[in-house]
């Protein structure tokens, strides 16, 4: 029985540590779920999983054929549920949509702790280095790495000095910009034009709206920057 206690301790202990890791560096970064979520996400996990790893020890007046035991099935449910929580890191401001790493980090946290609750040590530590090897060195690596920038540009012009769509195309790409799938209206006495724009250089969308500030023929517009 002490070795039990010996083992339960350890393996309890071993994902608190795991997923505190983790956790750190979401909470580094400022996220909402951090530290203490992704830890009491990782032992969590492993605890349930050490429920059916001493189940045969937990009904001893039962005989061992008796018990049906798969373990498959508790890291299902673990998943299941974990699948909530992490849906609930992810937010959703305008065209903004911010947290999918945060929830992705807190399903394989919890996919660290079952492995720890079973005792597959090598396999949740590789693991560990994996994902803290993912969220830190990989982020500066996909910094360097040339990306397009998305944004949504809407544009107001009084209806009897107003460009055409062309004219504002022209306008846009100019400063490197692409756009597409553009919508039009006529509003409180306003044309309005609205577009998606694409650039590799997020600092073009800087100088495009300091074009427009500068015009005249411009009422009003808003360029929102799509950050994921």
């Amino acid at each position: 029985m002490e070795n039990e206690y010996v083992l339960i301790t350890v393996r309890l202990v071993l994902a608190m540590v795991a997923g505190s890791l983790v956790g750190l560096e979401r909470t580094y970064h400022g996220r909402p779920a951090g530290f203490r979520t992704h830890t009491l996400v990782c032992t969590a996990s492993s605890l349930l999983m050490l429920l059916t790893v001493f189940s045969t020890s937990l009904t001893p007046g039962i005989p061992t054929e008796a018990l049906r035991i798969d373990p498959t099935r508790m890291a299902q449910g673990l998943m299941t549920g974990i699948g909530f929580l992490g849906a609930g890191v992810i937010l959703r401001e305008g065209l903004t949509i911010r947290g999918l790493t945060t929830a992705a980090s807190i399903w394989i946290t919890a996919a660290i702790g079952i492995m720890i609750g079973m005792g597959m040590f090598f396999a949740a530590g590789i693991a560990e280095i994996i994902v803290l090897g993912t969220l830190a060195v990989l982020r500066l690596v996909e910094n360097r790495i040339p990306s397009f920038q998305y944004g949504r540009l809407r544009v107001q012009f009084h209806p009897d000095n107003h460009v055409t769509e062309l004219e504002l195309r022209a306008i846009v790409t100019s400063h490197g910009i692409t756009c597409s799938t553009p919508s039009y209206a006529l509003e409180s006495h306003m044309v309005e034009y609205e577009m998606t724009v694409r650039t590799q250089d997020s600092d073009n969308f800087s100088t495009l709206a300091e074009a427009l500030g500068e015009m005249d023929t411009v009422h009003g517009f808003s360029l929102t920057p799509t950050v994921t």
